[in-house]
């Protein structure tokens, strides 16, 4: 039988990544896959550069169109990333009846209704395992393999950049902008990392998740989003002193009516979160990636793997491109359909506003070290309705460079309207002996 053929739309880290492992690994995927795959066509605006990766059997052109307008080309794998013209380039795709292979979870997150419409409109395939957490096979798992699950939680460290800066502060008691520095030294971090540490990449990523999990659209712009730049060491020490730790976790939750929940929705949210040191998550350290998935059937699952790199990320890319091989001559109807659910069965169930989430919640109040102060705070919590799980206090000697004037007070919450939070902090921070503002941290116990 005919190989299918391949175009790729860039070659650079993943691209060169998919045509070695593809080269090296051919007889064993073309075993799996029942034909040979082949990347026959490379575009990429250096030729040069590209022709000494891929050698003299592979057509280089500068032009991606002329990719696409090739009707040798069964699969076009769209590396390019950002919004422009790569969406523009995936719809044209489509267009021209090929399926499509692509690593961009910003487009997918932003614009994926639209691409997965004209997809199912023209009968072939967007994959996109590549999209989240590299070469972990989540987006699988989440559409196959946990099929008979109603999802009820899915939480996941899913940007390798934020876990490494995590990792070296709790280890070596950096403050932020210092593991900034160091993850960018060594190659962890861009030279702009704002996608990176501002939560937005860890947010595109677990919006394509939701849309799997709970059968909604992908809707990025209802995402919460906040990043890791305003953590202190004292918050990443004083977790430790509590049993947990901070991770950068995306998280998407399904969240029924009951009696304090007028109606059901969605949590769809990213923030860095106190997790119990003793779950496997908060133990995953430096660039690596790990998602936890909760179905009322099996329960909760986790899985771990590296969530970028050249050849781990290839992975996932070849397994979309084996995937696609498989199911090339299939009637379109009996293929799975790129977010699980069919068409029809997407429901529109609504991503609730922040103010509506409910978790728990460590305070950290700095505060004049004066007899009542304590008091005052814990019973404006009181005064909100939430309840009190913990308090730490630390000692006037402790608290660097304000001896005997001031203190750290750190409050652990039970579980809360984020609403209620909002007010109760406000009415804290008015406080004249609370003389800093208040770091605030929702805590999940993932269990």
């Amino acid at each position: 039988m005919k190989p299918i053929q391949v175009g790729l739309l860039g070659i650079g880290t993943v691209g060169s990544g998919t045509f070695h492992v593809l080269q090296r690994n051919q007889q064993e995927i073309q075993g799996r896959a029942g034909r040979g795959i082949e990347i026959t066509m490379v575009a990429d605006l250096d030729v040069e550069r590209a022709m000494r990766i891929v050698g003299p059997d592979v057509q280089v052109v500068n032009d991606a169109r002329a990719v696409i307008a090739n009707p040798e080309i069964d699969i076009v794998v769209e590396l390019i990333g950002g919004y422009g013209i790569a969406k523009a380039l995936v719809l044209e795709a489509i267009a021209a009846g090929k399926h499509v292979v692509t690593a961009n979870k910003a487009l997918l997150a932003v614009h994926g209704t639209e691409i997965f419409a004209a997809a199912s409109a023209k009968g072939v395939m967007v994959a996109f395992e590549a999209a989240v957490a590299g070469g972990i096979p989540i987006i699988k798992a989440l559409r196959e393999g946990l099929t008979a699950n109603r999802i009820q939680w899915i939480a996941g460290i899913i940007n390798g950049t934020t876990n490494f800066i995590l990792s070296e502060m709790r280890d070596k008691g950096l403050d932020f902008d210092v593991a900034l520095k160091e993850a960018q030294a060594l190659g962890y971090a861009e030279a702009d990392p704002t996608f990176d540490i501002e939560g937005v990449d860890a947010a595109h990523k677990i919006t394509l998740m939701s849309a799997i999990a709970f059968g909604i659209p992908v809707q990025f712009d209802k995402a919460y989003v906040e990043g890791i730049t305003k953590l202190g060491a004292a918050d990443i020490k004083y977790a430790e002193q509590l049993g947990y730790r901070i991770k950068l976790l995306g998280i998407a939750k399904r969240r029924l009516p009951d009696a304090t929940h007028r109606a059901d929705g969605i949590e769809l949210r990213v923030h860095p979160t106190l997790v119990p040191a003793k779950r496997l998550i908060a133990n995953v350290e430096g660039a690596m990636n790990a998602v936890m998935a909760h179905g009322d059937a099996v329960g909760t699952t986790l899985y771990y793997g590296k969530g970028a790199g050249s050849e781990p990320t290839a992975s996932a890319v070849i397994a979309d491109l084996v995937d696609i091989t498989r199911l090339h001559t299939a009637d379109a109807a009996q293929r799975v359909p790129p977010l699980a659910f069919q068409p029809g069965a997407m429901r529109n169930t609504p991503v609730l506003p922040m103010g509506e989430v409910f978790t728990s919640y460590y305070l950290r109040l700095r505060v004049a070290d004066e007899a009542g102060v304590l008091a005052r705070v814990t019973g404006l919590l009181a005064e909100a309705g939430i309840n009190i799980d913990a308090v730490l206090q630390r000692e006037a000697d402790e608290v660097s460079g304000e001896a005997a004037t001031q203190t750290d007070v750190i409050i652990l919450t039970h579980d809360c309207m984020e609403a209620k939070m909002d007010e109760a902090l406000a009415r804290m921070q008015a406080l004249p002996t609370v003389l800093q503002p208040i770091t605030r941290i929702r805590k999940e116990e993932l269990a």
